[in-house]
């Protein structure tokens, strides 16, 4: 997809721009000339998440765009409404909002606080709701005016609630935005259109989540795929194209783009689907048609995946990792298993443990290639595989224990 020159001049809010594929949508736009207003959070560097508001703006003219670096919590309406006016007073007017902060929380009822909850649905459903109320009165001044929402097409489907039903209703909060602005604000000629990954995509949230990038990223596509895509969904005329549910590979075939694998993290391994996909069930796999597929492994039999495990257990990874990790595997209660990496030199053994710390959740035949390197436990997690409950730092330290069976060829 390549740049036209169609944004030269124009200006584009973006919500969470500091990094992401908000900052890839701003940087897309910034390579016509326009004028990108970075409102996000990040005003002093995350000791995890690289990006700051100041370093987005920084590369936004080194693109060949303008940039104006503000200070902004979603959910706090002065904030909001003084972004909106620095916009206009540094740029002219507005023409393109684009509403990309989000907050996640992949968790169960139960394991979901409050504090959480509140903060998904301030965050994403409201926060889309204020973005656009205070800029409509701007976009309405615009030619070509456009709102874009990074959200899903809603699709009615308990198993996208079952699993987190807190971030599925925040997130379709900003996508029921889409639904009923578009109408309202059809005869001023504003479009109002969602846009979603078909899978998944690799950021720096990503990264921080896994804890490696040659294992987490696999499967995954980089954030260039939705910039190229909101680059076509933008230049559409808002009199014609609005209120669509936009997959970003649909877009981008539409507008003739046939090489998807420059967009592939590693173009080899199978595409792990995103959420919220009409027809795809919650874990299932995406192919890529012709490419080639790696030829499953033979099933191991539990007693060789647990002298597996005990190989590598020593007091050194005791002292590393300190938890203990068990896993129920679905409808087979008598295949449950311990890891402790917590006690003395570390154990194995079938049956629950007495306390953990992590309680993991998955099929058997979903285990078998994690224990062989083929799935690792975030891609297992973000495809609804694997159910986590406990302590997710914890959890995540797992990443390195797999890798190290993978190395050690068990």
């Amino acid at each position: 997809m390549f740049n036209t020159g169609k944004f030269a001049g124009k200006t584009a809010i973006i919500s969470g721009a500091s990094r992401g594929i908000g900052k890839a949508i701003a940087l897309k736009l910034a390579k016509d000339g326009a004028n990108i207003v970075i409102a996000a959070k990040t005003a002093t560097a995350h000791p995890k998440l690289p990006g700051t508001i100041y370093t987005a703006a920084e590369e936004i003219e080194k693109a060949g765009g303008k940039s104006l670096p503000c200070i902004v919590d979603v959910r706090d309406e002065a904030s909001v409404q003084t972004a909106v006016e620095e916009a206009v007073k540094k740029f002219g007017g507005i023409d393109i909002l684009i509403n990309n902060a989000s907050a996640i929380s992949l968790t169960g009822t139960l394991d979901t606080p409050m504090k959480r909850y509140d903060l998904m649905n301030q965050v994403n459903a409201r926060g889309t709701f204020l973005m656009s109320q205070k800029c409509i009165p701007y976009l309405k001044q615009s030619k070509n005016p456009h709102i874009l929402n990074i959200s899903p097409p809603l699709v009615m489907e308990t198993h996208w609630f079952a699993n987190h039903v807190a971030y599925t209703m925040a997130k379709y909060g900003m996508s029921m935005c889409v639904l009923g602005m578009h109408e309202e604000l059809r005869p001023d000629g504003i479009a109002v259109n969602a846009l979603w990954p078909r899978t998944a995509i690799w950021t720096a949230a990503m990264e921080m989540l896994s804890g490696d990038k040659e294992e987490g990223a696999k499967g995954c596509r980089t954030p260039d795929i939705m910039a190229d895509a909101a680059y076509a969904l933008l230049s559409r005329n808002s009199r014609e194209f609005t209120g669509n549910f936009v997959i970003d590979d649909e877009i981008l075939r539409d507008e003739g783009v046939t090489d998807f694998d420059k967009y592939a993290i590693d173009p080899n391994v199978p595409l792990m689907p995103d959420f919220f996909l009409p027809g795809v069930q919650y874990g299932e796999a995406l192919g890529r048609g012709d490419e080639k597929r790696s030829k499953s492994r033979k099933a191991l039999k539990m007693n060789d995946m647990l002298e597996g495990i005990k190989k590598i257990i020593n007091s050194e990874l005791v002292g590393r990792i300190g938890a203990v990790y068990e896993f129920a595997f679905k409808g087979e209660p008598d295949k449950t298993f311990y890891i402790d990496l917590k006690n003395g030199s570390g154990s194995v053994g079938m049956g629950k443990a007495a306390e953990s710390d992590v309680q993991f959740e998955l099929k058997t035949e979903d285990f078998i290639p994690m224990f062989t390197g083929k799935l690792s436990p975030t891609q297992a997690f973000m495809s609804g595989k694997l159910k986590i409950q406990g302590n997710m730092g914890k959890a995540i330290q797992l990443e390195g224990i797999f890798k190290k069976l993978n190395k050690a060829k068990l």
